[in-house]
């Protein structure tokens, strides 16, 4: 089999509410790189860069990307690369991409899920299955509660519990004592036994406010204190000064930010998902790196539409470290039946089938590849001139 064409598609997707964090407080969620890879057997797969240009790694480490930076990297690069190979070789795939560009792991990162999505539906499996087996069908959603007044994120946290949400994240790192008074009130409404996490997205101003204003959030029993400050070294000493454990998310990318975590004790869990690392392919490299290493993990993401979405619940069966409740959305084409609030970030989808919620979880698509349709009308539809 061989990779023939790769057709790029930019989307917006109407958002249910603005969706912020300390870092995006002012760019829209939704705005994605959709890429459709054909085959000479007639086969094709989907893949989905939700790249946000003020996202990126620690001091510079990872830069930024946009759609348009994607667009110009798969366009002008990657696609050009990837022509001709076949789509099921995972690592000439990878090792092909790294030659070609540096760095840009979101570009990559959907046509690495194309690829596993044509890879799974030439085999008639499941993409975990191709990335070693389904530890779990199911993961629990973490309800991400951007920054917003305190009130309405208070009702929004309810609605989405009522719903069967039973963990909710909580974005701070803008406002000290918002970010204590949020989870005080949280706790006083919804009770003692939802879970809920912080997420600070390298807000704070310095290790010693990252330090007081989590010790004032554990007194209302906090899940997990996520990337409150810039850089491994400084996590380091916010994580030795605080009984929670703390996450990395902008300072986990790679296998190596793994192992220089792990150096300097840092963090004990990492956010891993699909984009960050470069695909699928290197994203099993990383949880397994820190699986040996005896870190734990959830499944993190960009908001991704169902595709990246479903790319994500597949690396999430596939990995015994991704315990921890999970920002993944439950994508919903408008119309469908499943919740308004918990875990619903858009009013529409591209795929033609909702993902399945229960009991809190959201269930990993079954069927080949990533077991999802694309409505190519929505592609249409949502398209960005």
């Amino acid at each position: 089999m061989k990779i023939t064409n790769c057709e790029v598609y930019e989307v917006a997707l109407p958002n249910r509410r603005h969706h912020t964090w300390a870092s995006k407080m002012v760019a829209p969620i939704g705005n994605h790189l959709i890429v459709r890879m054909d085959t000479d057997e007639g086969i094709s797969g989907w893949g989905e860069a939700p790249a946000g240009i003020t996202w990126g790694g620690a001091f510079g480490r990872y830069s930024g990307e946009s759609p348009r930076t994607v667009r110009v990297v798969l366009e002008n690069h990657l696609i050009d690369a990837v022509k001709g190979l076949d789509p099921r070789a995972m690592a000439t795939l990878h090792d092909t991409m790294d030659r070609a560009v540096k760095g840009n792991p979101y570009a990559k990162a959907a046509i690495d899920m194309a690829a596993y999505d044509i890879a799974g539906k030439a085999a008639n499996v499941p993409v975990h299955t191709l990335l070693g087996g389904q530890f779990r069908d199911r993961i629990e959603v973490a309800h991400s509660l951007g920054i917003m007044p305190i009130e309405k994120c208070v009702d929004e946290a309810a609605q989405a519990v009522e719903e069967g949400a039973k963990t909710l994240k909580c974005k701070t790192g803008l406002d000290s004592e918002r970010d204590v008074e949020v989870v005080h009130e949280l706790r006083k409404r919804l009770g003692d036994d939802v879970k809920i996490r912080v997420d600070g997205n390298e807000g704070y101003a310095d290790v010693w406010e990252a330090i007081r204003v989590t010790r004032r959030q554990e007194q209302y029993d906090i899940l997990l204190c996520e990337q409150p400050v810039m850089g491994t070294a400084p996590l380091a000493r916010v994580a030795e000064r605080i009984d929670c454990p703390v996450m990395a998310d902008e300072s986990a990318w790679t296998v190596h930010d793994i192992l220089e975590l792990v150096e300097h004790n840092a963090a004990a869990c990492f956010s891993c998902y699909v984009t960050k690392p470069g695909g699928l392919y290197r994203a099993v490299q990383q949880a397994d790196i820190a699986h040996a290493l005896g870190m734990f993990s959830d499944i993190g993401g960009s908001i991704e539409s169902g595709i990246g979405c479903a790319a994500n619940l597949h690396l999430g069966a596939a990995i015994p470290i991704a315990t921890l409740p999970s920002v993944c959305p439950v994508a919903k084409p408008e119309g469908a039946e499943g919740p308004d609030i918990a875990g619903i970030y858009y009013l529409d989808d591209l795929v033609t089938e909702p993902f399945r919620f229960e009991d809190g979880c959201v269930l990993v698509p079954e069927g080949p590849g990533l077991g999802i349709d694309v409505d190519e009308e929505k592609l249409r539809k949502y398209a960005v001139a």
